[in-house]
């Protein structure tokens, strides 16, 4: 079920004022005005380019930050996503992970279409043991539709998800199409009404 408020309160008293930070890098960092497409074809006066914000140290150590403590209030132990925008996220968590058990331990990819050569797999990384609880990452949910057809290839291939997470959620009907998708909880770190408040379409 998709979690309305959406998660905020239980990261607000997260180590270093970390949701702090990563709301500020967003804002300064991700946030651009100006007419684009998003990937839905629909058009919009703004953009979230969450990656300008994440691949910076402080935001990196910030993110990563939030999530191991989703990953641990969940009881996922492995992290992922499709490229390019999940690998970021995932690799925050990882790179935050403090290596006891039960934290984080891996992260993987999920590739849109299982690789023709090689081993022809559908997820990359180290091998999920069988029942693993994985972390499902995002970086920006709009329409959901991305995050949906992760959850499908996860479930074809009987991966376990716990929790599924993005960074930012443009409240454009994402958090409840995903918890029509699946029963693990939804958690949106930040929204656009976050970082944008004074938004036209608010």
């Amino acid at each position: 079920m998709a979690l309305k408020g959406i998660g905020v309160d239980e990261y607000l008293s997260a180590p270093d004022g970390a949701r702090e930070r990563l709301l500020a890098a967003l804002r300064e960092h991700a946030l651009v005005i100006g007419e684009v497409t998003l990937s839905s074809g629909a058009r919009a006066s703004y953009y979230i380019d969450a990656k300008r914000a994440i691949l910076r140290p402080d935001c990196f150590k910030a993110l990563g930050q939030l999530l191991v403590g989703c990953a641990k209030r969940h009881g996922a132990t492995a992290v992922g996503g499709v490229p390019i925008s999940a690998i970021p996220v995932a690799c925050a968590a990882l790179a935050a992970s403090g290596g006891a058990e039960g934290d984080i331990d891996k992260a993987f990819i999920v590739r849109k279409e299982p690789k023709q050569h090689g081993l022809g797999r559908s997820l990359d990384g180290p091998e999920l043991a069988p029942g693993e609880r994985c972390m499902l990452v995002e970086d920006v949910v709009t329409t959901g539709s991305s995050t949906i057809e992760m959850i499908k290839r996860l479930d074809e291939e009987r991966i376990e998800i716990a929790v599924v997470v993005c960074v930012l959620d443009r409240l454009a009907g994402g958090a409840g199409a995903i918890g029509q998708a699946t029963s693990a909880p939804y958690v949106a770190l930040t929204t656009i009404d976050d970082v944008y408040p004074e938004r036209p379409d608010r």
